[in-house]
């Protein structure tokens, strides 16, 4: 048998304020476990574990992840999680409707957001 990946584990100063904000982007609940001030908090439907540690982030990611809106568009989606926190790091759309948005979670970890389903199909 082989092995599974139960969880992405994201480092934070503050595990339950960052899942907070990430539960809130991907409309999903933290767990019923889960209170201010917890080392981890979890967002189980989205394998995302929320762990916090005395150091800070110094670099770049290297590993991110991409979001797809499934209800609205890229833009529409980009300009939500701008007003729950996130920051704008690149602006990497085209004229033509193409690319991707890199935004920052309020510990500064980068994410993109790419353009819907919908979108890609025109």
């Amino acid at each position: 048998m082989t092995s599974m990946i139960r969880h992405v584990t994201i480092d934070s100063a503050d595990a339950h304020a960052l899942a907070t904000f990430w539960s809130k982007v991907l409309e999903q609940p933290l767990g019923e476990d889960d209170h201010p001030g917890d080392e981890e908090a979890l967002i189980e439907g989205a394998g995302l574990l929320f762990v916090t540690v005395p150091e800070a982030k110094t670099a770049k990611n290297r590993v991110h992840l991409d979001l797809q809106p499934q209800d609205r568009g890229r833009d529409e989606e980009v300009e939500r999680l701008l007003a729950l926190g996130a920051a704008l790091v690149d602006d990497r759309r085209n004229s033509d409707g193409t690319g991707w948005v890199v935004l920052a979670d309020p510990e500064g970890n980068e994410f993109c957001v790419e353009r819907s389903a919908a979108e890609r199909a025109r």
